[in-house]
């Protein structure tokens, strides 16, 4: 008899079955364990952290947000590190501070925090606001503040749009046509006008060891006392740091603001890609399987068409500069864009050559998705589609086909999860550090494939790798790296519940 709750295993199999269990348990531990760390620390950077005033025995004072804290590495003692900001005041964010040195910490309700254009952020006090209006000092300050934020971002969204949707297109229309030069100086004028409006006020703001500047209000895009907000309040801020995140372009050579370009070029570029691998893929697969001889040439190319998989992603970068950009692109210049040279229009990295180079990558893996489909296929479908008097081509393309697409897709859910996370091809032939519009606008031919693009995988490198300071910009790495994973996440699971109704409507084939 078995006792309850108790499995008795297999005579033979041993203790495989757990190993293999315990196998998956730790994968998905360690899978769930990446997406919370990235979680955490990714998205607790929009949380409006408290200020600490941190007083010392010494009669110093300092506010900023504790970050960790360490063992001194010769004592018992121990230091702290404080994000402080005013880079403007200090020469650095950064302060270490012995723990054992702290005389006493509190949490002032009138700390602010500003965040600007220039130097960071500032977090001090703010003592009057001056403007055309006049100067307010005290509460009342903060609450003229903070109306004319408001005003200051409906004249900013204002400008960028002019700038973006008219005066750009009307630029490039310029170099064809003389005849918008009168829309364009009438689009100058407008946005001379808000720049105007938005550049006057002035703020007066101290530092808590009593050092004050004068900051220009258009200098200044929010602002918040994170030790008077509520819960609800810091939960609203919260949201709206994400969505400033995923809608806005960034600035601060990538170091703040959002990445809206990022995501749409790496949507766009895997969904260029998966349109091009996947005629090509499944074409290949077909014809080594259902039309080419099985010889040794046969066998050869398919031993080929596998060891492609492994070849290092740089060396299709290196192939698609040398092929894609310099071959063909600086032969369509030649052909079609003599006017433009020797700047180049399709002889330079763009999103064409990127969407065709990793195209290019991920093409062995959809032929061998694709190929282990068609071997499934019984053979004895394929005979009696033939004895029912189908011609060879009706029988592939409406037996063995649909029954096949579900493995079709289960190549293109491998080639997106890898072209979407490539990093090193990419930076040869196409991506960008910086490129605020994305390539698709209201403007002939609309979808500009020449255009430089935005990829969420370099913006992770470039800031992890190229900022002044990494220790703040890991929180956006965290957070761009969760939204990779997110992008990806959505792209395979819509290739998978199209596969599963493909493999309901055409039915499950049999497993070797």
């Amino acid at each position: 008899m078995i006792g309850p709750g108790r499995v008795r295993l297999a005579r033979g199999e041993g203790p495989w079955p757990w190993l293999a269990a315990g196998s998956v348990a730790l994968s998905l531990l360690l899978l769930v364990g990446l997406l919370t760390l990235l979680a955490v620390r990714g998205m607790g950077h929009f949380w409006p952290s408290p200020l600490t005033l941190v007083t010392l025995e010494d009669g110093r004072q300092l506010a900023g947000q504790a970050v960790r804290e360490e063992r001194l590495p010769d004592s018992a003692g121990r230091e702290r590190l404080y994000l402080t900001a005013n880079r403007d005041l200090e020469g650095d964010i950064w302060t270490w501070v012995a723990v054992a040195e702290i005389a006493e910490e509190s949490r002032p309700r009138d700390l602010v925090v500003l965040e600007r254009t220039r130097w960071g952020s500032f977090q001090g006090r703010l003592l009057a606001l001056e403007s055309d209006e006049g100067r307010v000092e005290g509460e009342a300050a903060w609450a003229a503040l903070e109306t004319r934020l408001e005003t200051l971002a409906t004249l900013r969204a204002e400008r960028d749009r002019l700038r973006d949707e008219v005066v750009m297109p009307l630029v490039r229309r310029l170099e064809r046509d003389s005849g918008a030069e009168a829309e364009l100086a009438h689009a100058n004028a407008r946005i001379r006008e808000l720049q105007a409006r938005i550049s006057g006020g002035m703020l007066l703001l101290e530092s808590v060891d009593g050092r004050r500047i004068e900051q220009p209000l258009e200098q200044v895009l929010r602002a918040w006392r994170p030790n008077a907000m509520s819960p609800p309040q810091k939960l609203a801020a919260w949201a709206s740091g994400v969505w400033r995140f995923l809608s806005e372009g960034p600035r601060a050579a990538n170091t703040a603001g959002g990445v809206w370009p990022a995501i749409f070029g790496t949507v766009l570029m895997v969904l260029l890609m998966s349109v091009v691998v996947t005629p090509f893929g499944v074409l290949a697969a077909i014809y080594l399987n259902e039309v080419a001889h099985q010889g040794r040439l046969t066998r050869l190319v398919r031993i080929a068409v596998r060891n492609l998989a492994g070849v290092p992603s740089i060396v299709y970068g290196v192939f698609g500069l040398g092929v894609f950009v310099y071959g063909i692109g600086g032969s369509l210049d030649e052909w079609f864009f003599t006017d433009q040279l020797p700047s180049p229009t399709f002889g330079t990295g763009g999103l064409l050559w990127a969407s065709l180079t990793l195209a290019l990558l991920t093409l062995p893996v959809v032929i061998v998705a694709t190929e282990e489909g068609l071997a499934r296929v019984p053979d004895h479908q394929r005979e009696g589609a033939l004895a029912l008097g189908a011609t060879r081509v009706e029988m592939l393309t409406r037996v063995v086909l649909p029954m096949t697409a579900p493995a079709m897709l289960t190549g293109v859910i491998l080639a997106v999860a890898r072209a979407a996370g490539e990093v090193a091809p990419l930076m040869l032939v196409g991506v960008a550090k910086l490129a605020p519009q994305v390539p698709v606008d209201g403007e002939f031919p609309f979808l500009h494939l020449e255009r430089k693009f935005m990829h969420l995988g370099y913006h992770i490198y470039d800031v992890a790798f190229h900022g002044g300071d990494v220790e703040a910009a890991l929180p956006l790495v965290y957070a761009t790296a969760l939204l990779l994973v997110l992008v990806i996440l959505v792209l395979n699971l819509t290739a998978i519940f199209l596969r599963h109704h493909l493999r309901a409507r055409h039915g499950a084939l049999p497993r070797r």
